[in-house]
């Protein structure tokens, strides 16, 4: 008995523990410049780790891709491949020798670079960062080496209702708009690309105006001002040639609808139910959170208690929001068995609608504040958390106050404010149903949610529905 009390009151004193470094929170003091080629440089000193972390946002993401997805992904991963004082198996010893990361990557806005390293080790590391940004040598036979085995990987995803869902359902909410860009390509788009096609794309897209470089750990930030200084100031400024593409309005869905991606040998369903969300620089970002984590961000949220708790229709079900610059998406996202696809679907429409209709209570917003506000120091604890954290609020356009003012926001919310943002943000109507599953066996079923188009999981996505 006496081991469960004192298990209890520890319990009660992490959490306790845990609000209160939420409350106390500051996003530490950092500075700013840009250089005269337009690059935005943060600098941030955190002395408790002799380490350094290095994050890098430009404007080289999937929506530039055009006709050609996969390109901004394969662009980014070719980085790698060798710079003109490093080939590929210098580059990868020097690193490896020292213990240093370098990640490079393209999400569907931009490309990033990552790296972390130990900080007596800054004067070899940045200027192979410096290197990799600024003259990588695109080698052909790494280049249909990284090509090949991206096209195995696209392959094997069609057997995975998991793989092919998210893409298929960003083209059918977003249609035309380059937020429908598949990242990391089709088969028939990445078979057509070359490493001339790298090139180029590098040469419009990775341009230091309109990009950020974001260091954090140790070291002293006058030096390290004077270091970058040096390095960078030779990355030539560039003229993007769509560089305000992804500002282009985005069609609005007229009504429910629903995409069917067949896949004959399937048992289960795999479904989202979505609707158009919000850019990541809202100003109502924090409450919406807070509200989403109640009804399906968590492991006891609404959702997740009605379809695997109460009903047994799931192991899991969850919703989100996904932000990028000028919008976003709303989905709640599950899977059942085939028999229980109408049960599992109806179950998580009459959650939402119970969402709307009853609002939220005292009770459960204090559990969900308390939740959010329990998560958050955690996330910003490392210099490479708070260095990605940075070139975040450069790329999405929102500044300290988001960290600062994080645990008043979340405060502030009122159950009135939660009905306000419930009605504003959380659809009821319009809704986009991408289901993968057994044709056969649910297409008379799904036909109640919305006019059905039918394709099969080999197809690849279509540019508009």
């Amino acid at each position: 008995m006496k081991k469960l009390l004192y298990s209890f009151l520890l319990g009660l004193s992490l959490i306790a523990g845990q609000l209160l470094q939420a409350q106390d929170y500051k996003l530490p003091p950092y500075q700013k410049f840009q250089l005269k080629n337009g690059l935005t440089v943060y600098l941030m000193e955190q002395h408790e780790v002799p380490k350094i972390s290095v994050s890098v946002v430009l404007p080289a993401g999937a929506i530039y891709d055009g006709q050609k997805a996969g390109l901004a992904s394969l662009t980014a991963t070719a980085l790698r491949h060798g710079t003109r004082n490093y080939p590929k198996t210098k580059l990868d010893e020097t690193l490896d020798f020292i213990g240093a990361g370098v990640n490079t990557y393209a999400s569907k806005e931009s490309a990033g670079l990552s790296a972390s390293f130990a900080a007596k080790d800054k004067e070899m590391v940045l200027p192979i960062i410096v290197e990799l940004l600024t003259a990588p040598s695109f080698d052909s036979t790494e280049f249909v080496k990284e090509k090949k085995r991206l096209l195995v990987r696209l392959e094997q995803a069609k057997e995975s209702p998991r793989s092919v869902i998210g893409s298929q359902f960003d083209k059918f909410l977003y249609g035309d708009h380059v937020y429908g860009n598949i990242i990391s390509g089709t088969v028939s788009t990445v078979t057509g690309l070359s490493v001339s096609d790298a090139r180029k794309f590098y040469q419009e897209n990775y341009i230091p105006n309109g990009a950020a470089i974001a260091i954090a750990g140790d070291f002293n930030s006058k030096d390290m001002k004077a270091l970058i200084t040096k390095l960078f100031s030779g990355w030539q400024k560039g003229k993007q040639p769509n560089a305000n593409i992804a500002a282009a309005p985005i069609k609005k869905p007229e009504g429910n609808r629903v995409l069917l991606i067949n896949k004959n040998d399937a048992k289960e369903t795999t479904f989202y139910i979505g609707a158009p969300g919000i850019s990541r620089n809202n100003p109502d970002y924090v409450a919406v959170e807070v509200i989403n984590t109640l009804f399906g961000g968590r492991f006891t949220s609404m959702l997740n208690d009605e379809l695997r708790v109460n009903t047994g229709l799931t192991y899991g079900a969850g919703s989100r929001f996904s932000t990028l610059k000028n919008g976003g998406s709303f989905l709640i996202s599950t899977f059942t068995a085939s028999h229980t696809t109408e049960a599992a679907i109806d179950k998580s429409l009459e959650v939402l609608n119970r969402l709307h209709e009853k609002g939220v209570d005292e009770e459960s917003l204090a559990s969900a504040k308390n939740y959010v506000k329990g998560q958050f120091p955690p996330d910003y604890e490392t210099s490479g958390q708070l260095a990605g954290l940075l070139t975040q609020m450069f790329w999405y356009n929102f500044d300290e106050s988001f960290i600062n003012n994080f645990q008043k926001n979340v405060d502030g919310l009122t159950v009135e404010k939660a009905r306000e943002i419930i009605n504003k943000y959380f659809p009821k109507d319009k809704l986009q149903f991408v289901m993968v599953g057994k044709s056969a066996d649910i297409k008379k079923i799904v036909e109640k949610y919305g006019p059905v188009t039918e394709v099969q999981i080999t197809d690849e996505p279509k540019k508009a529905f």
